[in-house]
């Protein structure tokens, strides 16, 4: 599957001018020359010269029918990165559309896969959120890859496994979700290649061993089919379909055997009108015996990506079962072309209604994704939300008006109603699905028609709704519910606590808020207006004195407190020279325990932020620091911290990881993992009692074969 041919630009030429209009091909020449010149003298590890990459990347965009700005593009898509050209150049060259295009995948480019957890998680944000700027970036980046893929035997043996990982977890579903078949399927049976060779190649091998016996039987079953529809008058075109390696792996790594994969014979019809694909589907039933509940009809209800067909498996030719998908011509161009299919029509003529509905629902695809960015959810929600509702299989459900939505498989009636708006969701009673009442943790199904009860006299979610609704957009909105209700209750809270200590100081309100004085406040404070200051006051980010010192310019506070002796016996983890009664919290970066060397840092209005004296935050502050020590008298609470494992992939790692911290009283907050190659790196935030637990703790890991390191970290 390697691919050694070397285009020339007439090959590309040839190509782009079966479907784009002849005054465009001379700019594509023009963007050859361009790229040709500046990668003059640069070699692929492949040997060849380079511009035989950025050709060979805009021949593929050919193929699925990209318009003559993104072929242009896919000619530069890399001058940017590799020959020093700048934006501003080519967008005086070529224009601002082919300069954005360019910048944009250089963009995608320039983000390094990271082995550590959160730079890998920041990779995958910033991957997906990129591409969705323009659509058009995504296709030429597939483009990429896929002729990258095509000529990965050049790369080393670990390279090969780690670019085809980042693609069959990435970049092909994305291209699944693009409706970009025949891209998505090449990607995924080179990605087995590198990744499962072995696997493969058995695959490959049993295929061809069968081939004869299919061929002929594939042929004898076209015959049949052909000369029914002959005989009824329908015009057509037939031809057999392969199913692709990957496919056939994934179906047998669900436990199928081989021989019993049915759908290795297919063929597909082609027609003209949507009545002819029903009226086949009927003569097809009416001479073969249909497989029970293998009808599907993406006809009537196209999947999200715009791939319409109607499937069906029969009993064919000499008992051999066949997997048959009967489609107009033009749907099938979307299915094997995708959302890029509709920049051949804008050659030509204006988008049909139709051509826009559909590239607009392919693009709900990034929409979905930009909402989930925007949601403010961390980095690790973000990529699982993605990875799990986004990238994996959905359910397909509707409105009583037979509106469609895509919901994450598990999802509840609240989710549905959190898709439909979130004041439905707010509002919501009850739901109706199928014409029953059922309860709102009721899972549900591909096809149910769900309507939502509503209520305006409704008090809002329950926050018990976030333990059964399955999908991240559900959870935000109802936590977003309550942090606005939260956020209010801030506000009134400031305001009142304001109000009183100017009462108490006898200063009369509108002599404090003037216009001169709201200035100083957003400027000293770092506020946006008077109702953040409210809720900087009611969330205890800064007292009311603090901020009435800032206008009287008193310097009252924690800077210039006299410090007093005090006695060391206090009922705080940490106490501070001098001080008795003071806020103190222990930093978030590194997460001090009994034990560490620490130093004390006197925030605005916040109390004192204590960290470890080795924490590379504290380069970052100023010197109003303070000296502090651990209580040695309060030794009953447990300390959060963070550590990184390094291990062998062993199927039993995470469970002795967690014996051993249960047999010495460790408890975990949370865990991600992260596979580096054959390793694995857990990233653990855990529980201790004192540097000294924790020291053993790290001890007793280091000494299983399978760990390499544990190592603790700041953040």
């Amino acid at each position: 599957m390697s691919d050694k041919r070397l285009y020339t630009i007439d090959d590309l030429i040839d190509k782009a001018s079966t479907y784009i209009t002849e005054d465009k091909l001379p700019l594509i020449r023009e963007c050859y020359k361009f790229s040709e010149e500046h990668h003059l003298g640069q070699f692929r590890e492949s040997g060849e010269p380079y511009i035989y990459h950025p050709l060979a990347t805009a021949v593929i965009l050919t193929t699925v029918y990209a318009d003559a700005e993104t072929i242009c593009a896919g000619l530069l898509h890399d001058v940017i990165e590799d020959t020093g050209v700048t934006k501003q150049e080519l967008e005086d060259e070529f224009g601002t559309e082919i300069a954005n295009l360019v910048y944009g995948v250089t963009k995608i480019s320039k983000i390094h896969f990271s082995t550590e957890n959160e730079a890998l998680i920041e990779y995958y944000k910033k991957i997906i959120v990129g591409m969705s700027e323009d659509v058009r970036v995504i296709i030429i980046k597939l483009a990429d890859r896929l002729h990258n893929m095509r000529t990965l035997w050049a790369k080393d043996e670990e390279k090969q496994k780690k670019i085809a990982s980042e693609t069959l977890e990435i970049l092909a579903p994305i291209a699944h979700h693009l409706g970009i078949h025949k891209i998505k399927s090449e990607l995924e049976d080179l990605c087995l290649r590198y990744l499962k060779p072995d696997v493969f190649y058995d695959i490959a091998d049993k295929l061809n061993n069968t081939k004869m016996e299919r061929d002929k039987v594939v042929n004898d079953m076209l015959q049949s089919v052909s000369k029914l529809l002959n005989d009824n008058g329908i015009k057509h075109e037939i031809k057999g379909r392969s199913k692709s390696i990957y496919s056939i792996y994934k179906k047998l790594e669900k436990g199928r055997k081989f021989s019993d994969i049915y759908d290795l014979l297919a063929i597909r019809i082609l027609v003209d009108t949507i009545p002819e694909c029903y009226s086949i589907i009927g003569m097809i039933h009416a001479k073969y015996k249909p497989i029970p509940k293998r009808f599907k009809d993406y006809i009537a209800m196209p999947k999200t990506n715009g791939y319409q067909s109607l499937h069906t498996t029969v009993f064919g030719i000499d008992g051999y079962l066949f997997e048959i998908q009967i489609r107009t011509h033009d749907m099938d161009e979307v299915a094997e072309n995708g959302v890029a299919s509709h920049w051949a029509y804008k050659e030509h003529k204006d988008l049909t209604q139709s051509a826009t509905n559909s590239t607009e629902a392919k693009l709900q695809f990034f929409k979905s994704i930009i909402d989930l960015n925007e949601d403010r959810m961390s980095s690790e929600e973000f990529v699982n939300s993605v990875k799990d509702e986004i990238l994996n299989n959905n359910i397909y459900v509707f409105t009583p008006k037979g509106d469609i939505f895509e919901l994450p498989k598990g999802s509840t009636p609240i989710d549905f109603a959190y898709f439909v708006h979130s004041g439905v969701g707010n509002s919501m009673t009850g739901a109706i699905v199928n014409d029953s009442i059922v309860p709102l943790d009721y899972e549900l199904q591909d096809n149910d028609i769900v309507k939502i009860i509503t209520s305006k006299s409704s008090t809002g979610p329950s926050k018990e709704w976030l333990n059964i609704v399955k999908s991240t957009r559900a959870k935000n909105k109802i936590r977003a519910f309550f942090s606005k209700s939260e956020k209010d209750n801030y506000i009134e809270r400031g305001k009142a606590d304001l109000e009183k200590e100017l009462r108490k100081k006898k200063i009369a309100f509108n002599d404090f808020f003037t216009d001169e004085n709201m200035d100083i406040l957003i400027k000293e404070a770092k506020i946006i207006d008077l109702e953040d200051l409210y809720l900087s006051i009611g969330n205890n980010k800064f007292s009311s004195t603090y901020i009435i010192n800032l206008i009287l310019k008193k310097d009252e506070d924690i800077e210039d407190i006299k410090f007093k002796e005090v006695p060391k016996h206090t009922d705080g983890d940490v106490i501070v020279a001098g001080i008795d009664k003071v806020k103190v919290n222990l930093a978030n970066c590194c997460n001090p325990i009994p034990g560490d060397e620490i130093v004390g840092y006197i925030t605005r209005g916040n109390g004192i932020s204590v960290h470890r004296k080795c924490c590379h935050n504290l380069e970052f502050l100023d010197n109003r620091m303070v000296n502090v020590e651990w209580n040695s008298e309060k030794t009953t609470n447990k300390f959060i911290t963070s550590i990184f494992v390094y291990c062998n992939d062993n199927d039993n790692s995470l469970l002795d990881i967690m014996k051993k911290a249960q047999t010495m009283g460790i408890s975990f907050d949370s865990m991600r993992t992260n596979h580096k190659g054959d390793s694995v790196v857990y990233d653990l935030d855990i529980y201790v009692r004192d540097l000294e637990q924790l020291n053993n703790y790290i001890r007793d890991l280091e000494n299983l074969s399978y760990i390499e390191k544990v190592v603790r970290i700041i953040k």
